[in-house]
């Protein structure tokens, strides 16, 4: 019987010498980024996974335009992932004043970035940061080479020479000359207005003027810009009025449109979906030799869920996504969004290079609505999206869109003179 006893307690001893092995932790991330369901799945994670094997990552996106509205009602509920992606500037800002968002301002990585990087992600005091920045994107026209080469026409760099472009399509009647549609109307804010408007208010130098009440909606070089958007209708897909965001994407890789106005990040979808040549073109000038303003927008960032089930987790993925090894992983993964880290990557994808190359060649922007512009109500983005859609439709005339949109703005916004 003491033998028995003695050998049991040796048992509990040996067991309670045996390591305890913790419990694989689950982290999930909120984005709207649709489209990289498999790059995160299939590239990225894999590899945060094999160097932490205690923690497993879901990429779980929404749709883009839905995004905001499903986010928001997943915070207020409780529901929402550990760590969320975050868009720039005002939309996010709220979230963290909102207490949804964390203070990020110590996680040691911060350091790795610019002001200049943060500046989409901070709070005005430039106190607290709530997002790791990951990328920028650039703004600009994909076409399709075998078309243009097949009909003989050149890239253009006027304004003339983009519509003497767009009417050659048409006239052949063949192709769809320009492939977008305004039923999802973000569209015709953030791949028309906000594409080729910097050329017309002359970047930075009108976002400013902007914020500093100085310039308004209502001025010619906005209603100038809603103006050459409505230009846009005869060479858009017949019924474009219903044509949603995937049904553009399509009808450009598949081969019936000639031209895409767009961004940089495109370039993974069209190259794996698309048979033909790619090339791209920047936003069209007055006259050859003017400046180009290009929108390179700080578009992306990663946040943590301020109620984070699994913080400490959800903190050594954002840890890793500012090193080098995340910034070349994902800039490569996920080619036309350029990595906002002080970090010397090298580019492999030729078109990625070509539109960073742009920053050489042309004068950089941001989309003038995201920041402090769209802090009131009616908000100034939602409303680009819905005047910007009107106006390619017929159904607002470019002075009417000016008015509505400044006449909204002033109902919230007294700048700081």
């Amino acid at each position: 019987m003491k033998r028995g006893l003695i050998l049991a307690l040796a048992m509990v001893l040996v067991v309670c010498a045996l390591p305890v092995f913790a419990q694989k932790v689950t982290l999930t991330i909120e984005s709207w980024r649709n489209d990289d369901l498999s790059i995160w799945s299939d590239q990225i994670i894999p590899v945060f996974e094999k160097q932490n094997p205690d923690i497993h990552v879901v990429f779980a996106p929404t749709a883009p335009a839905e995004y905001n509205g499903v986010l928001n009602t997943k915070l207020q509920g409780g529901t929402a992932g550990e760590l969320i992606t975050a868009r720039p500037f005002d939309a996010s800002l709220q979230l963290f004043q909102q207490h949804y968002l964390a203070d990020l301002t110590n996680l040691p990585g911060m350091k790795n970035f610019s002001p200049v990087a943060k500046s989409a992600w901070i709070t005005d005091d430039g106190k607290s940061v709530f997002a790791v920045p990951m990328a920028s994107v650039i703004h600009g026209f994909f076409y399709n080479k075998d078309i243009f080469d097949q009909l003989k026409l050149k890239v253009p760099v006027t304004k003339a020479e983009f519509m003497a472009v767009l009417a050659a399509i048409k006239k052949d009647g063949r192709y769809i000359p320009l492939a977008m549609g305004t039923s999802d109307m973000w569209e015709a804010a953030t791949m028309g207005f906000q594409n080729i408007g910097p050329n017309n208010w002359k970047g930075e130098n009108g976002r400013a003027a902007l914020l500093k009440g100085k310039a308004k909606f209502s001025d010619p070089a906005y209603v100038k810009t809603w103006t050459e958007l409505a230009s846009w209708a005869p060479y858009m897909p017949p019924g474009f009025q219903s044509v949603k965001y995937p049904d553009s994407q399509q009808l450009f890789t598949l081969g019936k449109a000639a031209i895409y106005p767009t961004g940089s990040w495109e370039i993974s979808q069209f190259e794996k979906d698309a048979t033909f040549k790619l090339g791209i073109f920047k936003p069209p000038v007055e006259k050859r030799g003017d400046p180009v303003y290009i929108s390179d927008h700080t578009d992306i960032a990663m946040g943590m869920n301020a109620n984070a089930k699994n913080a400490d987790a959800a903190k050594k993925f954002l840890q890793w996504m500012t090193t080098p090894e995340f910034a070349a992983l994902y800039s490569n993964a996920l080619p036309g969004f350029f990595t906002l880290s002080n970090a010397k990557i090298s580019l492999k994808n030729p078109l990625a290079n070509e539109f960073l190359s742009w920053r050489g060649t042309s004068r950089s922007t941001i989309r003038n609505s995201y920041q402090i512009l769209s802090r009131g109500t009616p908000n100034l983005e939602n409303e680009l999206w819905r005047v910007s859609a009107a106006v390619i439709n017929g159904t607002m005339t470019p002075v009417q869109a000016g008015k509505e949109i400044q006449d909204g703005l002033s109902k919230w916004y007294k700048p700081a003179m």
